[in-house]
């Protein structure tokens, strides 16, 4: 069969519409960078590569900025629109977090109390969750260490998550002063089921990456500590397939003598990501054995179900959070930020719940009440 009989312009176009100035090297920023795929013998592949959109701010849990959001929109397209590019891997710096989700020092400081900011702040964050649901690439979240609030909303509006098996995964919105609405209630019920996506959404309880792959949220959990020169399964968490007392064990967390000893271990220990960059290169190869066009056409039907429901509730949410911004989110990011001058990260609950009960109205004088007097 004959092609390309009619004149046809050969030189190829760039649709990229960023540069560069979104991302850089250092801290806080997005960092991007293309990495060669490997065979399973860790020869590099010719041409075709991995684009890694790297979230840079360990010294605050890799919590993004408004810049740092900026670079996370930028890095997604232009890996979409990079021709080399098989897939994107979506990762941090440092071996404590993937990300917690927006900066709360930022958000104290600039964003609390100004609901007008917020809104134009939250249709980037909306940018960003649409840039990872729309990337023409397949997206491997390589969890590097706690992926909690906005980070874990990030992490999965990604296709696939590959995990260090000491990372934590959980909500913090209700606990201080947000709702996760960032797309956690458009997509744990997808991951969990309901019942179990409610509790994780409302507790803000921090699950294990055992337990998470348990029950689905994740695809594998991998160890990274090695004591003693040998990798060994997180000791903090119960690794072994039972059940004691009617109840699965598998991804809670010891106790007793064994957590002491558990937390000694982590201590003398030291964080290898040797094996999770094998599984990822792992993953990374199998998609290139694949036809790039009919597994762009899988992932997109796949994710086209967590985007209906994160569409539906994206812009309603946004005017949510930016209203709230003068009221519980003022209170939740400013006890979050003070921690260091009244000793603790939350507000006094129980004194709010009270105040809140005799008909008090948000005022400074509720304010000071629930965020407790300074340390000495």
């Amino acid at each position: 069969m004959e092609l390309n009989k009619w004149p046809r312009q050969t030189d190829i176009k760039d649709h990229d519409i960023f540069g560069d100035e979104h991302f850089g090297t250092e801290a806080p920023c997005v960092v991007y960078e293309k990495k060669p795929i490997v065979d399973p013998n860790g020869n590099a592949i010719e041409g075709l590569y991995s684009a890694w959109v790297i979230l840079n701010n360990p010294a605050q849990y890799n919590s993004y900025t408004t810049e740092m959001v900026k670079g996370v929109i930028a890095g997604f397209h232009k890996a979409s629109m990079d021709r080399s590019v098989v897939a994107v891997v979506f990762t941090a710096a440092g071996d404590k977090a993937f990300c917690t989700g927006g900066n709360t020092k930022e958000y104290a400081e600039y964003y609390s109390g100004n609901p007008s900011e917020y809104m134009a702040y939250m249709d980037l964050f909306n940018g960003m969750v649409d840039g990872i649901l729309n990337c023409k690439k397949p997206v491997i979240c390589r969890v590097n260490g706690m992926r909690v609030a906005g980070g874990q909303e990030i992490g999965m509006a990604c296709d696939v998550t590959i995990s260090s098996d000491l990372a934590i995964f959980g909500q913090a919105g209700p606990k201080h002063g947000s709702a996760p609405v960032g797309g956690s209630t458009d997509f744990l019920h997808w991951y969990l089921g309901m019942e179990q996506a409610m509790w994780n959404c409302i507790s803000c309880e921090m699950w294990s990456a055992y337990k998470m792959a348990r029950l689905g949220l994740i695809s594998k959990a991998v160890p990274v500590l090695k004591f003693s020169g040998e990798f060994m399964r997180n000791p903090l968490i119960v690794t072994d397939q039972y059940v004691a007392d009617g109840e699965i064990v598998y991804g809670e967390s010891v106790t007793g003598d064994a957590a002491v000893k558990a937390k000694q271990m982590l201590k003398e220990g030291e964080v290898d990501f040797t094996l999770l960059d094998k599984e990822i290169d792992k993953t990374l190869y199998k998609l290139t054995n694949l036809f790039p066009n009919c597994l762009q056409m899988s992932v997109d039907s796949v994710r086209v179900k967590k985007k209906y429901y994160w569409d539906q509730a994206k812009i309603s949410s946004r005017h949510w959070l930016g209203a709230n911004m003068m009221s519980e989110a003022y209170l939740g990011f400013n006890a979050f930020n003070t921690k260091k001058l009244t000793g603790k990260d939350t507000i006094d609950f129980i004194k709010y719940r009270q105040l809140l009960a005799e008909g008090k109205p948000f005022d400074q004088e509720l304010i000071d009440a629930v965020l407790g007097p300074r340390k000495e």
